[in-house]
């Protein structure tokens, strides 16, 4: 998925400035709103990124484009006021450039556009698990508001259970 360069594709050059313990893209197809951090996000495309380059470009494909992309990284040491969020859409003809939320992400867009305008406003009033600080405070969640409302994007099919087995009426554990 990063090779090949055409005038139609999605280019992101990513400017690393910062340290991060984490660092994804995933294309957006389906949305899961049961959920939080990128499972938010059900079925998706992740090209490969390389956290410890500085210096990286990924071409995305123009066929078949994802509803939006996004850009996650978290820094080492963790802290929640420096994690790096930016959402995108494919946008022909269109670049543009500057930093992922936080000083410590540069990213420069080829073909694409940045969505502005997210944040925790986006979650809707009395929302499920929208109380909840761990899924109030996800950037995530919170873009997934916003595609929700703002964007043709289908919710994830829901989990289907697993088939009774033998082992039913067992004590079950997590692990």
């Amino acid at each position: 998925m990063n090779s090949g360069a055409g005038p139609e594709r999605v280019c992101v050059d990513i400017e690393k400035r910062a340290d991060y313990r984490i660092m994804w893209l995933a294309g957006i197809r389906q949305l899961d709103l049961t959920q939080h951090c990128l499972k938010t996000f059900a079925d998706c495309d992740k090209p490969r990124i390389d956290r410890r380059q500085r210096h990286q470009r990924l071409y995305l494909p123009a066929t078949a484009p994802p509803v939006a992309w996004y850009l996650c990284a978290l820094p080492i040491p963790w802290d929640w006021p420096r994690n790096a969020h930016l959402a995108f859409e494919w946008a022909p003809g269109e670049s543009w450039e500057g930093d992922a939320l936080v000083p410590g992400l540069g990213v420069k867009l080829t073909n694409a556009k940045p969505i502005f305008g997210w944040g925790e406003h986006s979650i809707p009033r009395g929302a499920s698990k929208g109380g909840s600080r761990l899924y109030r405070t996800c950037r995530n969640w919170q873009f997934g508001w916003w595609l929700r409302d703002n964007r043709t994007i289908p919710d994830a099919p829901p989990m289907t259970s697993p088939p009774p087995s033998d082992t039913e009426g067992q004590q079950l554990t997590f692990s």
